[in-house]
């Protein structure tokens, strides 16, 4: 190991050794040049309205976390279609604010 000690090697956010971190993969702070679009529909679902929050920068692994974290904070159900996530009833007002807090850049779509 030489001058090196065991720290060196470990990883300061999840205490993984450096070559198996997991950190690497979680998406950067937001930009703010993109516009995450928040907006509200009913069509084919019998008339129950949804949150769509859509034009997010990131992955796949980056949307469902942040999916779990919505519908952890709102309690309400939700999924992730078409890079879009779905967030059950109208929340809008609430997803703004949380997006905000987070640092993106909304607009609110539609009505």
């Amino acid at each position: 190991m030489g001058q090196h000690s065991w720290r060196d090697l470990l990883c300061p956010k999840c205490h993984q050794l450096t070559s198996t971190c997991a950190c690497k993969s979680e998406p950067s702070a937001p930009s703010k040049a993109t516009v995450v679009r928040v907006g509200r529909e009913t069509k084919g679902r019998r008339g129950k309205g949804v949150t769509i929050i859509s034009d997010l920068p990131l992955n796949e692994n980056g949307l469902t976390e942040l999916a779990a974290k919505l519908k952890q904070r709102l309690g309400t159900g939700g999924t992730i279609k078409d890079k879009r996530i779905e967030i059950q009833g109208d929340h809008r007002d609430r997803i703004v604010q949380e997006l905000e807090g987070l640092g993106y850049r909304v607009k609110r779509a539609g009505g």
